[in-house]
């Protein structure tokens, strides 16, 4: 998954959802709307649309132009957050992807075989498919990319997370070996995959960025600024990238699929007011925030015309606590600051219904979402309570309290402002913010180095509930950034891997999110509802998706 820079109010951007902190590979410090982007303050001048041609029905050609974040890092194999997700994965591509139905499909591999135990897969490349340079791409590709995500040099922060089902890879993260052993090139057009146990999920994961393809060429010859000029393979090449003004995407004509429709995608990184350079016809897509909803709701409105209601996207907010350091090591404490918070008044009366209160961690609507999931629901009696109970019931003793956000100076959120509040009326706990910048903030949390941590979110990278139970709350993993540890959820969740009937494995997923929910290992805050997003009549084949998936060679323009 991904983080997520956290919506708040539906303003539109990039989620950091963590990893996938919506992974981090779901964190966001603006509202995670997919396909938009945080907001800041002056816009540049309009960019005119390209002319476009009809081909085929459908026209090909022009500018599709939005707004967008600088991204942490190109890089896939050290791609985080969803702000990055969503460049690399028009950049680069992997063996399979996810198309907009979230089906698992062919990419680079046109075929693969399953083993009748299955844990050896055997990938069948697109003979023709090429590196943006028309350099094929081969088996060894695959072979070194995946062995370079593993390897220490490469200091991938999800690399253990997304790979380690591979067999051999263990041995590379650890500096033992520099060769995966379960990773054979069968020839230049065949490549087997061997895992350690059979797992329902394993295909989905090779999805991420982390198990992308690069041109050993470029890397090695790049050094460390080898990102500047990648040699991807996927549907747009990188053509120009000024951070803090603009990065600009052209269509990749050797792309091994139908190239894109687009002449190019330009993500405005230099930021303004998302709805004025929507309407000033500067960008062609926007979400719509809390202010202007009512508005554009308007059946009389000219707006409401190109207004698109899409379905939640799988993410979850929450301010996260490190369960290894004070006060957060007492269970006690972190239920009485679940308890202490009406979160149902503050999406009603704050945020305008357009989130949903989280009791659970698995969002409506993802594979093995439990409706019936109680969670621990405001109740300041039994909050008080809780706390009277724990070890830090004495204000004078008690710890003091951080909560690191991501940003730099601006407001934290509206929610997470009344959430403190909260806390200080019910409980008389206080707490300080602390800002930081958001690449940084991704790079201290995948080293848990916060007591607290808000302002983020969790986007799936794909859907299977092991993407955020398991990567997000079991003791080995890498992205546990709360450093949390229930051996009864580790027990579940290990069995739940490799259960082979369907039914039986949501089932352990939805006791180890109860186990995990009722231990308080969070404060989970928002699911999003329905998400506003205003798309200009002339684009078309624009699919707002409930995770980050590549999707802009499908869109076009009318005429």
């Amino acid at each position: 998954a991904s983080a997520a820079q956290a919506p708040v109010a539906p303003a539109a951007a990039p989620s950091q959802a963590a990893p996938s902190p919506t992974a981090p590979a779901s964190t966001s410090a603006a509202p995670t709307l997919p396909g938009v982007a945080p907001q800041t303050q002056q816009a540049p001048a309009s960019q005119p649309a390209a002319s476009v041609e009809p081909s085929g029905g459908q026209v090909r050609g022009g500018i599709f132009r939005r707004l967008w974040a600088d991204p942490p890092t190109l890089d896939p194999h050290l791609t985080t957050d969803t702000t990055s997700a969503g460049v690399v994965v028009e950049i680069f591509s992997g063996l399979v992807a996810l198309n907009t139905d979230l089906q698992l499909v062919p990419d680079i591999a046109e075929s693969w075989d399953i083993s009748p135990d299955g844990t050896v897969y055997t990938f069948h490349l697109r003979p023709l498919a090429k590196f943006h340079d028309g350099k094929a791409i081969t088996a060894s590709d695959f072979k070194w990319s995946i062995e370079r995500a593993a390897s220490p040099d490469t200091a991938s922060p999800v690399a253990d997370t997304y790979l380690a089902d591979i067999v051999g890879v263990n041995a590379v993260l650890e500096g033992d070996s520099t060769d995966i052993s379960g990773i054979k090139i069968i020839d230049d057009h065949t490549l087997q995959i061997a895992v350690d146990a059979p797992k329902a999920y394993f295909l989905a994961k090779l999805t991420y960025p982390t198990a992308y393809v690069l041109d050993r060429d470029n890397v090695e010859a790049g050094g460390r600024n080898w990102t500047d000029s990648p040699n991807g393979t996927g549907p747009f090449r990188l053509k120009e990238y000024r951070i803090g003004e603009r990065i600009i995407l052209e269509r990749n004509e050797n792309y091994y699929k139908e190239p894109p429709f687009v002449d190019s995608v330009l993500m405005n990184l230099a930021g303004g007011q998302s709805m004025a350079m929507y309407e000033n016809d500067e960008i062609d897509i926007t979400g719509v925030g809390l202010f202007d909803l009512d508005r554009v709701l308007d059946p009389n409105e000219e707006l409401n015309r190109e207004l698109v209601v899409a379905p939640p996207d799988f993410s979850v907010s929450y301010v996260g606590f490190n369960t290894e350091m004070p006060p957060f090591d007492d269970a006690n404490f972190r239920k009485a600051l679940n308890h202490a918070v009406n979160k149902d008044l503050i999406a009603t009366e704050v945020l305008s219904e357009l989130v949903e209160a989280a009791y659970g961690v698995l969002p409506p609507g993802f594979p093995g979402y439990n409706p019936d999931l109680r969670g621990l629901r405001y109740d300041g009696d039994l909050a008080r309570q809780l706390l009277a109970d724990s070890m830090y019931s004495d204000e004078a003793t008690r710890p003091r309290i951080v909560v690191t956000v991501p940003g730099t100076g601006g407001t934290i959120g509206l929610d997470l402002e009344v959430v403190i509040e909260m806390w200080k009326q019910e409980l008389g706990v206080e707490v300080e913010i602390q800002q930081v910048e958001w690449a940084t903030y991704l790079q201290d949390l995948n080293a848990n180095k916060f007591q607290a941590f808000a302002g983020l979110g969790w986007e799936a990278d794909y859907p299977d509930p092991q993407d955020f139970l398991d990567i997000l709350f079991h003791t080995d993993s890498s992205i546990n950034h709360g450093g949390y540890s229930n051996a009864e959820v580790d027990s579940v969740l290990e069995v739940a891997r490799t259960e082979p009937d369907v039914v039986k494995r949501v089932g352990l997923y939805q006791e180890a999110e109860e186990l995990i929910v009722n231990d308080a290992a969070w404060v989970p805050l928002w699911f999003t509802g329905e998400r506003y997003v205003l798309i200009k009549e002339h684009v078309q084949d624009y699919r707002v998706t409930p995770m980050i998936i590549p999707k802009l060679k499908q869109v076009h323009f009318t005429d």
